[in-house]
């Protein structure tokens, strides 16, 4: 499985699967987020309606991926998953790992060859840079391709870049 990391806006990419990093509520917020359901219309969130009202009606919960139609995004689908907020007295980066990990899982069930991250909780959750490229990198490199055969890293700015590509670097 192949490993890109680019300065790209994850909403222009024509991928297979676009990762949401989302909030447990699947109804749209802010960050990445926000940006997939405004530029994916309403096809989105009338799904995510959808699974509030079924299986998830108490919300995603953390480190869960689910998936939902790309709307009017150049990706086929999107897959949903709540990242942790950062701690610096509980270790929740089992939660982020989970994130990827089960965000590829579903992206293998929908017969995914490319998919696109962004870097998960690094925003308002606060995940230092360093630590969710560890676990990111890490997390996708030892999952099963199956089905996939390139994951993205879809970055905002020069300073994410860096510290995704060093990391990739040293595990190559």
């Amino acid at each position: 499985m192949r490993i890109r990391i680019l300065d790209a806006d994850i909403t222009t990419l024509e991928v297979d699967v676009i990762v949401n990093a989302a909030n447990s509520s699947l109804l749209g917020g802010g960050g990445v987020d926000g940006a997939i359901h405004r530029k994916g219309g309403p096809a989105i969130l009338a799904e995510c309606r959808q699974l509030r009202a079924g299986h998830y009606g108490k919300g995603l919960k953390t480190g869960q991926a689910v998936a939902t139609t790309a709307g009017n995004l150049p990706a086929r689908w999107v897959v949903h998953t709540v990242g942790p907020v950062w701690s610096d007295s509980e270790d929740r980066s089992g939660l982020l790992a989970d994130c990827h990990r089960n965000s590829l899982q579903v992206a293998r069930e929908l017969g995914a060859e490319t998919v696109a991250f962004p870097a998960i909780s690094t925003g308002i959750y606060r995940w230092p840079m360093a630590s969710a490229a560890e676990i990111a990198l890490t997390t996708v490199a030892r999952a099963e391709p199956g089905s996939i055969r390139e994951v993205i890293f879809a970055l905002r700015g020069d300073a994410a870049v860096e510290v995704f590509r060093a990391r990739h670097n040293s595990l190559a």
